[in-house]
């Protein structure tokens, strides 16, 4: 049977694209008066989600079938970030589907009082399937007879840069080491992917935040880590104001490579 005669038919009229609202709340803000980084790609979590479960192939359906969503790599690029009550919204779509891996774009955006939108910047991320009990990859197309395909959006820009491997040497330095605990833990059992972002970002103090803003962020997920594991955080300059950070659990495993490009906040 195939998958369409199973959508209900506020399903089958949804748009491929997913608009949700947010708000840049107070206490998810930092001392600038702008939404974290981190939490801003929790809301984009979060949309990539409220997207998908609406449209039959989310959380709420693979769970049910011992499969999960695996986010493999994030991108943030961002020309500014949403000052305090700032009401904004995420746009998701899903840019291709693969065997084992489905690219999804983000915008973020809001509406001017003079009806014209203000983007403050994009996202892109990769994701895979994992079944829950082996934790290996699952064929995507296995799910809903593929019907993810037919949620492909190829008329949509984002002009980003695509995602690239963040390259590091040996040079890295560790400059930093943290235990693990029950809030760093997700709904699949491993350290929070936004657990990471936020982590990575305090290795820099806020003095450099004065003078500092993230123009780009990269975080590439290589391994699972989980509840009580200690981190070690090693970071070398790879350019001016750009920043490659090597995550290695206990014994030396790679977990995350992340990159970060800073610009200043006054340019005189």
């Amino acid at each position: 049977m195939h998958y369409d005669v199973l959508l209900s038919d506020s399903e089958k009229m949804l748009d491929k694209v997913g608009r949700y609202e947010f708000l840049a709340e107070p206490f998810h803000c930092d001392f600038s008066q702008h939404l974290f980084m981190g939490h801003l790609g929790n809301h984009m979590l979060n949309a990539a989600d409220f997207h998908s479960n609406d449209r039959g192939f989310g959380m709420k359906y693979l769970l049910s079938v011992g499969r999960a969503w695996v986010l493999s790599r994030l991108a943030i690029e961002m020309d500014e970030m949403p000052a305090m009550y700032t009401k904004f919204r995420v746009e998701t779509w899903v840019e291709s589907a693969m065997r084992f891996f489905t690219n999804r774009s983000f915008r973020v955006v809001a509406d001017e009082p003079d009806g014209q939108e203000h983007v403050y910047g994009y996202g892109r991320s990769i994701w895979a399937m994992i079944d829950t009990d082996t934790r290996q990859p699952c064929n995507l197309l296995d799910i809903r007879d593929g019907d993810l395909v037919n949620w492909v959006v190829k008329d949509k820009h984002n002009p980003m840069a695509s995602l690239s491997r963040v390259r590091m040497d040996n040079e890295a330095q560790l400059v930093h080491t943290i235990d693990t605990f029950y809030n760093d833990v997700d709904i699949n059992g491993h350290i929070n992917s936004v657990k990471y972002i936020e982590h990575v970002l305090d290795l820099w103090p806020i003095e450099w935040y004065r003078n500092h803003s993230i123009r780009r962020f990269d975080i590439a997920y290589v391994a699972e880590s989980h509840q009580g594991d200690r981190l070690s955080f090693y970071r070398e300059q790879t350019a001016d104001n750009e920043f490659c950070v090597r995550i290695c659990k206990d014994g030396g495993t790679e977990v995350v490579r992340s990159k970060v490009v800073f610009i200043s906040r006054f340019v005189v």
